[in-house]
């Protein structure tokens, strides 16, 4: 190397340096803006630039201009993977590794744990304003409540999910659908905005209310989208319908091709089969046809909406000049759903116009079958289905335009990932408290060389459904089921079970799987329902 490229590379790795300088020597008006963006119950191939149909450019041109990691992992459902997100830590060591019901273990309390602190509270220690808007669904206790828990501006829904129009029970056991504005619950009427653009509007003039506008901001935006009931604006549902009426099957060779072409997956990894309770579409009355048709174009068009929204926050970063020195993290909290809510009789039914406030609907396992394409099961699930996430980081000048990385990621990587561009130390102690050490670990080293992959293991347990990923090998059994082991450097999308000629293997990752287990508080399910 000569002496003028020797001083170009010197040049622009002290810059990528001076980027991530401890908080120490940074101060609050040189740290960027942090947006986190986290989708709901969409799967692995629900974004144009994972493979797409659906009109997704905001977020498109996020992947085009950043970073997109091909092998990330949430925890599988909702409350696990928020719990996982805001804290940096596995959800059983949060407090959440079920759902927000109190199981009688402090692994399965259903709130985050004392030994938890989250992202916000972290960042409120170098400097940053914290804003959450969307989907919160940590906790019903007050100390796990936003107010409580490190947010300056919350807007928040506190249960897993609400009608996109209003605030009234999607079931009719009891549970309330409750929304909170900065600690005081709130109702939402049918006269109220559509959910997803109420989350955007929120967080928009959050950033405006900000009253220390030279410090950075941290916004967790939490869209509820494209969660159950599948309800979207008329306008929205116009754009998809008719659009899906080649079918399932179609679909995902579809989208099977454009992820190969995008190289997002690799050519040997061979698209599983339908889900084995999905009809064959041909078989389907026209007047079916019509209303699958319709199910799946409510469910994009809550897609597009998002993508919208998100749009409109990032033009307001660039109408604000925050634009350049702003750091865009989208991910989802889990694969497609294969929820059927019309089988379930603790679901309030309502049977109105698809897509609108009078109807409560699914778009049901075959087209979640679809959205996970090309692996198999669902939300709920450790499969790849399950957990496997479209990444997106987007932060001009700091992140290469356009890059893939193959490096395994999971959704304990963002706390130490956000800290470390933020200059801000996870601390021993947090108050009066002792914290949980932190799993997971920074992905900034992929910004700019996205190809320096690191061995990772990372372990799941949901209700039952467990697995554990080293390396290339990956372990996996639903509840009451024996392992199955896969070779997911040739069948990620898990075809090919090679339990029985690999005993050895299974009981080497058994072995690790059992050890973490009891570490982080696994109980095993059958005795906790």
């Amino acid at each position: 190397m000569n002496k003028k490229a020797s001083f170009w590379a010197s040049l622009i790795w002290a810059l990528a340096v001076i980027a991530l300088v401890p908080a120490s020597a940074q101060r609050p008006s040189d740290k960027p803006n942090i947006v986190l963006i986290l989708g709901d119950d969409m799967g692995f191939s629900d974004l144009g630039s994972f493979g797409s149909e659906i009109n997704t450019p905001n977020l498109d041109r996020l992947a085009g201009e950043g970073l997109r990691i091909t092998q990330f992992y949430n925890s599988g459902r909702c409350c696990p993977s928020r719990a996982a997100l805001l804290t940096g830590l596995y959800p059983h060591q949060a407090g959440i590794g079920d759902m927000v019901q109190d199981k009688g273990s402090p692994a399965y309390q259903g709130y985050l744990s004392k030994n938890s602190a989250t992202i916000a509270q972290l960042l409120k220690t170098g400097g940053y304003n914290t804003i959450v808007s969307g989907k919160w669904h940590v906790g019903l206790v007050p100390s796990a409540w936003a107010v409580n828990r490190g947010f300056d501006q919350s807007f928040t829904l506190q249960n897993n999910g609400s009608s996109y129009f209003n605030s009234e029970p999607l079931y009719n056991d009891g549970r309330t659908v409750t929304f909170q504005l900065n600690g005081r619950g709130i109702q939402r009427y049918d006269t109220s905005r559509y959910l997803t653009q109420a989350i955007t509007d929120f967080a928009i003039q959050s950033i405006d209310r900000i009253k220390d506008q030279k410090n950075p901001f941290f916004l967790y935006l939490a869209y509820n989208a494209p969660h159950w009931p599948i309800q979207a604006l008329p306008e929205d549902i116009a754009r998809y319908k008719g659009k899906y009426l080649q079918g399932w099957d179609a679909l995902r060779e579809s989208r099977y091709r454009k992820l190969v072409s995008l190289g997002i997956i690799q050519k040997e990894w061979k698209l599983s089969p339908r889900y084995e309770k999905a009809p064959e579409w041909n078989a389907l009355t026209a007047a079916e046809k019509d209303q699958w048709d319709t199910r799946m174009a409510i469910y994009a068009a809550m897609i597009d909406r998002m993508d919208q929204c998100i749009g409109q926050v990032l033009a307001k970063l660039k109408a604000t000049g925050r634009d350049r020195n702003t750091l865009v993290i989208f991910i989802s909290d889990n694969g497609g759903s294969g929820d059927t809510v019309r089988e379930w009789d603790y679901v309030t039914q309502k049977k109105g116009e698809p897509g609108s406030v009078n109807s409560i609907d699914s778009y049901d396992p075959a087209w979640g079958n679809a959205s996970n394409t090309p692996f198999k099961l669902f939300k709920k699930n450790t499969h790849e289905g399950g957990i496997a996430s479209p990444f997106i980081a987007w932060f001009p000048g700091r992140i290469k335009a356009n890059t893939l990385s193959q490096q395994v990621g999971h959704i304990t990587d963002i706390m130490p990932t956000l800290l470390e561009v933020a200059g801000v130390r996870y601390p021993i102690t947090f108050g009066s408290e002792n914290l949980t050490q932190l799993p997971g670990a920074s992905l900034t080293r992929l910004f700019q060389h996205p190809q320096q992959v690191q061995d990772k293991t990372i372990f799941w347990e949901h209700e039952g459904s467990r697995a554990v990923r080293k390396r290339d090998w990956k372990l996996v059994a639903e509840i009451n089921q024996p392992w199955e082991l896969y070779d997911l450097k040739t069948d990620r999308s898990e075809n090919n079970n090679l339990a029985d000629r690999n005993p050895e293997k299974v009981k080497e990752l058994e072995k690790e799987y059992l050890q973490w287990a009891a570490k982080v508080g696994v109980v095993d399910w059958n005795t906790i329902k």
